[in-house]
């Protein structure tokens, strides 16, 4: 698997599932999908979705937020929006592209030359620099660095994790981040370990859930997996991919019922419009 799965970028960012799903919906985010139809998202796309969760919490409203963002979209078909400071300002989008500031809303040039307050470059994340771990770090902190270092140095953000959970053998986001590391690397059997511990810890976590099914389904241990996917929809009824992933193996088990109620399910929750 490469990539980060919708409830990976929900637990990183704060938002709910449906919230990035409707990115998606909306057209501003492509990601590519998954040996199993999963959404995977990108770096940049994870990027890009904590700039647009800054800005509405700089107090952009969601529909103008969306609407000002594909307004971007459509002006640049080709570059797209990778290389543009997004910020609010006055409740509106203001951006700049490095030679001029504007609104979206109004196309209004701005003559100062100042940022944007909430600017937010979307094609970087801070500098890990920036985060001092020299002082007794905290299970949080290695957790952050985890988060931080994944796109780039996969290993050494493995090797965060793990110190995380030193401090914090609870840490289910740890948990769940360090098994999918592990799981990427063909250890599924490693990667279902972290999945069950941080259900022990967390029993509501649903992406720890949702995992262990896949790692279980790797496994060759189908009805394991389809017990895993049936507590996430327990945890969350709303996860349309655990309900795609139910509705696959229900097909491989011959249980053409029950696969059809979790193809009903996908279908109304990633249907075009639904908010």
């Amino acid at each position: 698997m490469t990539g980060y799965a919708t409830r990976e970028v929900a637990q990183a960012l704060g938002l709910s599932p449906g919230q990035v799903r409707s990115y998606v919906r909306s057209g501003l985010l492509q990601p590519s999908r998954g040996p199993r139809g999963r959404l995977r998202f990108s770096f940049t796309d994870l990027v890009f979705l904590r700039t647009a969760r800054e800005l509405r919490k700089a107090g952009v409203a969601t529909r103008s937020l969306r609407r000002g963002l594909r307004t971007l979209a459509r002006q640049r078909p080709e570059s797209g929006l990778t290389d543009l400071k997004i910020g609010a300002e006055g409740g509106g989008l203001v951006v700049d592209d490095g030679t001029a500031r504007w609104r979206v809303d109004s196309g209004q040039a701005l003559l100062d030359f100042g940022a944007p307050s909430g600017t937010a470059p979307v094609q970087s994340l801070p500098p890990l620099e920036a985060r001092s771990l020299a002082d007794a770090p905290s299970a949080e902190d290695w957790y952050a660095r985890g988060t931080e270092l994944e796109a780039a140095a996969p290993a050494e953000a493995r090797t965060a994790y793990e110190n995380a959970l030193r401090l914090d053998a609870e840490h289910a986001q740890a948990r769940v981040n360090l098994g999918r590391l592990l799981h990427e690397t063909g250890d599924a059997a490693a990667a279902e370990a972290h999945y069950r511990a941080a259900l022990e810890a967390h029993p509501e976590d649903g992406t720890a859930a949702f995992n262990l099914g896949v790692a279980l389904e790797d496994l060759g241990r189908e009805a394991d997996a389809m017990a895993a996917y049936e507590r996430a929809l327990a945890i969350d009824a709303e996860d349309a991919d655990a309900h795609w992933n139910a509705a696959n193996l229900c097909e491989r088990l011959h249980d053409a019922a029950r696969a059809l109620e979790h193809w009903k399910s996908y279908r109304r929750l990633t249907r075009p419009g639904r908010r």
